[in-house]
C-alpha cells in the first residue's frame, strides 16, 4: 500500500464481517476497530444504541488520527446505512487516505444460523430480527461501490 487505507467492512450480524475484517487486520497491519468488542470488554450491553453510539465516535475519531498519522483502519460497525458510509468515505479522503468498502452478504437462513451457532447475544437473537434488520439495512448500489477504491486484495 503507498499510503494509509480505511477498510469499511458493511453487512447485517452474520455476514462474516469479523472475519474479513480480522482477515484485513492481518494483511494490512491494520487497526481494526469493532464496537462489539469493546462493549463486551466493558462488560456493557451490545444492544444499547446510545453507548454503541458513543463508541463508535470515540472509534471513528481515533481511526482518523491513525489514517492521519499513516496507520491503516479498518471499520468493522456493519454500516447499515449509506450516509454512515459516505461519511466514513468522505472522512477518510478528508485526511488523504484511500478508503475501500467489502460489502458481505448472506440468505437470511443462513444469517440467522450463524448468528446463533456464535451464541454471544442475550437475549438470543430470532430469525424475526435478522428478517426486520435485512428491511432496514441499505444495500450498496453499483454507484456507491464506484466511490470507493478498488480492494488491494
Amino acid at each position: 500500500m503507498a499510503g494509509p487505507r480505511l477498510f469499511v467492512v458493511c453487512g447485517l450480524p452474520g455476514s462474516g464481517k469479523t472475519t474479513r475484517a480480522k482477515q484485513l487486520e492481518s494483511r494490512f497491519n491494520a487497526v481494526r476497530f469493532c464496537p462489539d468488542e469493546w462493549l463486551s470488554d466493558l462488560g456493557l450491553d451490545v444492544y444499547n444504541e446510545v453507548r454503541r453510539g458513543r463508541i463508535e465516535t470515540l472509534q471513528w475519531k481515533l481511526g482518523q488520527t491513525l489514517l492521519t498519522r499513516g496507520v491503516s483502519v479498518i471499520i468493522e460497525w456493519g454500516t447499515w446505512s449509506r450516509a454512515e458510509r459516505d461519511t466514513l468515505r468522505l472522512g477518510a479522503r478528508a485526511v488523504g487516505a484511500e478508503v475501500e468498502l467489502h460489502y458481505l452478504t448472506a440468505p437470511i437462513d443462513v444469517l440467522y444460523t450463524r448468528v446463533r451457532r456464535r451464541g454471544i447475544e442475550s437475549p438470543p437473537i430470532n430469525r424475526e430480527d435478522v428478517l426486520r434488520w435485512s428491511e432496514v439495512f441499505q444495500e450498496p448500489t453499483a454507484e456507491e461501490m464506484d466511490l470507493f477504491d478498488p480492494p488491494l486484495d
